[in-house]
């Protein structure tokens, strides 16, 4: 028998109270204010969002306790904090002498999808302490609930830092596959090199409404986004064309196996005899930091298809970039399934602690 099993069967062997979270736990709303009524500084300013809005000068919760995102895509969002924070648009959550709040936070956490479930309002969803303050939470002895906060930290601690590892060594194959894309591409300085507009043409794609996109097609359409905007029942590039992105995700650069549509915030080549289309894609990929030096920043960041035109490409022989290519794709594909499994174990590992913190917080209800 495990200690919190033994625990359980010691001190509540009949079950556990579930009561009412407005009743016993302090919810407080946060106090409304922006940027510019507060000072800066480095105190997290809690809002709408899974990351503070921004950093003040001064807090209104010093001690130990949960936020609840209360605005925007991330409204409902739980977070525990044991530092000096400002609760603008959120409400925070207290635990008492009875219930612990780092205790009240794994629960929360257990129960994020029917907090996420409240949401209420038109064009910015919101969530209140009224949508969430009758969920019932179990009330445990404290010893249990100390116990509990335990395991469940030192489990959250192993996936955090699982996460870090796999993220670190995913970084550094990122960086060796950076380094020799550079180092394959762009040789020596004194080496031949060309106008891209001399090898490649390139051409605006032709915009689609959204009417266009209501159809059976399955081309996905490339619009202002590395992800497709819809799917069409046509195309206007063929399969293997290198595109770049032209508002909005403007410098993003993609190859397509597949054919697709290009609408108009999307530039698409059509290469020369003189280049590969792949070698052409892995030589704007090592340009990729330039070009996107080369966004206009507005409302709408946009590239200019002079700043494309005008890039200088390093032109070896085709057969040459014939070998490139090759020693390439087999780094990105070593790559990509690197990605694939470091996600995949992420993944497990994070629903193996969603199991048992979901077991952990799961009580016979005392009759």
């Amino acid at each position: 028998m495990s200690r919190i099993e033994k625990l359980i069967s010691e001190l509540c062997p009949n079950g556990v109270e579930y009561k009412k979270l407005g009743l016993v736990t302090e919810m407080k709303r946060g106090k409304s204010v922006t940027r510019k009524d507060l000072k800066k500084g480095t105190i997290p300013v809690i809002s709408g969002g899974k990351e503070p809005a921004f950093y003040c000068d001064r807090s209104n919760r010093d001690g130990e306790i949960i936020t609840v995102a209360g605005s925007g895509a991330g409204a409902g969002y739980v977070q525990y904090w044991n530092t000096p924070v400002f609760v603008n648009d959120a409400f925070s959550v207290e635990g008492n002498d009875k219930l612990l709040t780092k205790y009240i936070f794994y629960y929360l956490c257990n129960i994020q999808n029917k907090i996420y479930a409240t949401k209420k309002g038109g064009g910015v969803p919101h969530v209140h302490i009224s949508n969430i303050e009758n969920f019932l939470i179990p009330v445990p002895p404290l010893e249990i609930q100390h116990e509990i906060i335990c395991i469940l930290d030192k489990y959250s601690a192993s996936v955090a830092e699982l996460r870090q590892m796999l993220e670190k060594e995913l970084n550094l194959r990122r960086k060796q596959y950076s380094y020799y894309c550079d180092m394959l591409i762009k040789p020596e300085k004194n080496a031949d090199s060309v106008y891209l507009k001399d090898i490649a043409t390139v051409l605006r794609g032709i915009r689609v409404v959204k009417k266009q996109l209501e159809t059976t097609g399955n081309i996905p359409v490339y619009q202002n986004s590395m992800t497709p905007l819809g799917y069409y029942e046509k195309s206007n590039c063929k399969s293997n064309t290198v595109f770049v992105i032209g508002a909005g995700s403007a410098g993003e650069i993609g190859f397509s196996s597949v054919e697709f549509w290009a609408a108009d915030d999307c530039y698409y080549f059509i290469c020369s005899e003189k280049i590969l289309d792949k070698f052409l894609y892995y030589s704007l990929l090592c340009q990729y930091n330039f070009l996107k030096s080369q966004v206009r920043k507005a409302s709408i960041p946009r590239l200019a298809r002079s700043a494309i035109e005008n890039l200088k490409i390093y032109l070896p022989s085709i057969k040459e970039q014939e070998r490139i290519v090759n020693i390439l794709d087999r780094f990105d594909t070593f790559c990509n399934d690197l990605t694939s499994r470091l996600t995949a174990e992420i993944n497990a590992r994070q629903k193996q602690y969603e199991y048992y913190r979901n077991k952990l917080l799961t009580f016979k209800e005392a009759k």
